[in-house]
C-alpha cells in the first residue's frame, strides 16, 4: 500500500514539476485497479511518455469492480477485469468497449499464446488484453505453524479446509480471501470435484466444507494480504502468488524475522490472467487506449513485473525483468512444471446467485 501510495504521488509530483501547461493539455486517465499491482514508477513514466495525467482508485475484490462498472457511469477509463469471470460477464452485459486496435501498435508484443487462451473469454480479443497472470495458492510462515502444528502438512490445501488441521493452525492465524470467485472453485477442486460446477449437490459440499473451518478462519481479506504477510499476523493465507511474494519481501526488508513461502497445494491451483479493457462509458477512450499501448511496450511491462512479482504477457519484457523474478517458478510457471492447474470458465447466473449465498453465509457464520 505504501509502496503504491508513493508511486501515485511521484505521478502527480512529476506533473507539478513539468508546469500547469502539461497538466491541462490532457483529460486525465481515471484507472481502477487492484491494490499494489503497478511498478514503482508506471504513472509517473506514462505521464511523461504521454502527456496525460492520471488519477486512480483502488478496489479489493472483483465482486466491487463488477458492481461498480455494471451499475454504469463509474468514470473510469481503463479496469482490470480478470477473464474469467469477470471479463466474459461484463462483456455479455455490453458495459466493455470494444478496442480500436489501430491505436494499441503495441498489441504486436503480446504471446499469441495468451491472446488464443483469452478467446475462451474474449472471442477474437475485441475487448480486452492481457495485463498480468498468476495463481491463487497459499502463503505460510513455516515457522510459526511448527511452533504450533510440528504434524501438519504444508503442501495442502488441508492447511485450511480440513477440520481437524485448521483448527491445530488457527492458533497462529488463518486468513482466507474475501472472494467467492476464488474460493469456491479452489475449495470444488480441493474435493475432487469440477471446479466449474453448477450442480446443487457440489455447492452442498462446498458449503458444507467452508462452515466446518469457519470457527478457525480469522478473517476474509484479499487487499491486505500483503501486509498481513509482512508482519506475520497469520501463518497460512490464502493468496495471490505475486501477493505472496511481495510480501516476503517486504517482510525480508523490514528484517522482522518473518520468512514467508509461497505453495501450489498439490490439489491443484486455479490460474488467471487479469486484462486490461475499457468502459463502454469511459469519459477517456484516447487516453485509455494511450495507457493499454504504454504498458505493453517491453520495458514498461518488465518494470511492473519486477515491482508486483507477477507474470506479464510480452516475451520480450524478459530482457528487463529481474532474474529473481522471472526465474522464480511461482511467477513464471516453467513449461515442465508439474503443478496441477485449473481455469475459471463462464457459469450462469443462478449459479453466481446460488454461490453469493453461499458466502454470504459462511462468512456470517449464518
Amino acid at each position: 500500500m505504501k509502496r503504491f501510495a508513493l508511486s501515485v504521488i511521484g505521478a502527480v509530483a512529476a506533473i507539478a514539476i513539468a508546469g500547469p501547461a502539461l497538466a491541462q493539455a490532457k483529460k486525465p486517465v481515471n484507472i481502477y485497479i487492484w491494490n499494489d499491482y503497478l511498478g514503482e514508477s508506471t504513472l509517473a513514466d506514462f505521464t511523461k511518455a504521454t502527456g496525460y495525467d492520471t488519477k486512480v482508485d483502488l478496489y479489493d475484490s472483483l465482486e466491487l469492480l463488477e458492481q461498480k462498472v455494471l451499475v454504469g457511469k463509474s468514470g473510469y477509463d481503463v479496469i482490470v477485469p480478470t477473464a474469467e469471470p469477470t471479463l466474459s460477464r461484463m462483456i455479455q452485459a455490453k458495459v466493455v468497449a470494444p478496442l480500436d486496435k489501430a491505436k494499441i501498435p503495441n498489441l504486436k508484443n503480446v504471446d499469441p499464446k495468451v491472446l488464443k487462451l483469452l478467446e475462451n473469454s474474449d472471442p477474437g480479443n475485441k475487448f480486452a488484453v492481457p495485463y498480468l497472470g498468476g495463481t491463487v495458492g497459499i502463503a505460510i510462515i513455516p515457522e510459526k505453524i511448527k511452533a504450533v502444528a510440528p504434524d501438519v502438512p504444508l503442501d495442502s490445501w488441508d492447511l485450511i479446509f480440513k477440520p481437524e488441521v485448521a483448527k491445530k493452525v488457527a492458533a497462529c492465524g488463518i486468513t482466507v480471501m474475501d472472494s467467492a470467485i476464488d474460493v469456491i472453485p479452489s475449495v470444488l477442486n480441493y474435493l475432487g470435484l469440477d471446479p466449474n460446477s453448477e450442480k446443487k449437490e457440489d455447492l452442498d459440499k462446498v458449503e458444507k466444507t467452508l462452515l466446518a473451518v469457519r470457527p478457525y478462519i480469522k478473517q476474509f481479506v484479499t487487499g491486505q494480504n500483503i501486509n498481513i504477510l509482512a508482519g506475520g499476523d497469520a501463518c497460512v493465507v490464502m493468496a495471490y502468488n505475486g501477493d505472496a511474494i511481495q510480501g516476503a519481501a517486504r517482510a525480508e526488508e523490514a528484517k522482522n524475522g518473518v520468512k514467508v513461502e509461497y505453495i501450489t497445494p498439490k490439489e491443484g491451483v486455479q490460474v488467471w490472467w487479469d486484462t486490461l479493457a475499457v468502459p463502454a462509458d469511459a469519459p477517456n477512450k484516447d487516453g485509455a487506449h494511450a495507457y493499454i499501448n504504454f504498458i505493453l511496450d517491453p520495458a514498461n511491462i518488465a518494470a511492473v513485473s519486477n515491482t508486483v512479482s507477477y507474470a506479464n504477457a510480452v516475451p520480450a519484457s524478459l530482457a528487463s525483468v529481474d532474474e529473481g523474478v522471472k526465474s522464480n517458478p511461482a511467477v513464471f510457471l516453467p513449461e515442465n512444471s508439474t503443478v496441477k492447474l485449473f481455469a475459471l470458465k463462464s457459469i450462469k447466473q443462478a449459479t453466481d446467485r446460488a454461490r453469493t449465498r453461499v458466502w454470504t453465509k459462511v462468512k456470517t457464520g449464518k
